[in-house]
């Protein structure tokens, strides 16, 4: 996936944030895309090949795998990412309109009350568009917090689970690869969205009150 997407798309609406954006757009892309790309796929690499069962039945640790990840924790992390920029879309496609109507506007030589044409204020339907962004961002995060904690409950993996699926033949034990570092990652993942959650917040706090 090509991750520089993203960033173009993000760059392009930073001229139009506020101080409490352009904090939220650097926790984006160093501490939740950088370290996704770099270091959070690896860990997860070979996290259904080192799922080990003490039990040679066949299918047993394909059913119990399955059971305990019902969706992979870096499968959802870059759903959470995609979800939570896409917003930011939606600014960039009002300022587009917003643009070509200032210089349709130019173009027929209307010199008058020019509205929109101050680069990185927002006004009327734009401002409406940036603090809806701001809670879409915000409840897509809490969204996900709210699946990873009913998925993997309190965020943690546990070294050993106890399964006893079909067509496992009696209770088995299952190891999980490298969990202290998952439970790391996870925790990591679970405090920077919790601060862009509260940065989202605040920067819609602060522009309507500002408004």
């Amino acid at each position: 996936m090509n991750w520089g997407l993203f960033e173009g798309l993000l760059s392009g609406v930073n001229k139009y944030s506020t101080a409490f954006g352009r904090i939220w757009l650097s926790l984006v892309f160093i501490f939740r895309l950088l370290v996704y790309v770099v270091a959070a796929e690896r860990v997860w690499s070979d996290d259904h090949k080192d799922f080990d069962c003490n039990t040679r039945q066949p299918g047993c640790s394909n059913v119990c795998y399955d059971h305990f990840f019902p969706v992979s924790h870096i499968r959802l992390w870059a759903l959470q990412l995609i979800l939570v920029t896409c917003p930011s879309l939606l600014v960039l496609m009002h300022v587009a309109y917003r643009e070509a109507k200032a210089q349709r506007r130019r173009a027929n030589g209307d010199d008058g009350r020019r509205v929109h044409l101050e680069p990185g204020k927002k006004r009327g339907g734009l401002w409406w568009t940036y603090l809806l962004s701001l809670v879409f961002k915000a409840a897509v995060d809490v969204a996900f917090l709210y699946i990873f904690h009913r998925f993997y409950r309190n965020y943690a993996l546990p070294r050993v689970v106890k399964c006893e699926l079909p067509p496992c033949p009696n209770v088995v034990d299952c190891f999980i690869s490298r969990p202290t570092e998952k439970n790391i990652f996870t925790l990591f993942m679970v405090v920077t969205a919790c601060v862009c959650v509260a940065l989202s917040l605040v920067e819609a706090a602060y522009l309507v009150g500002k408004r």
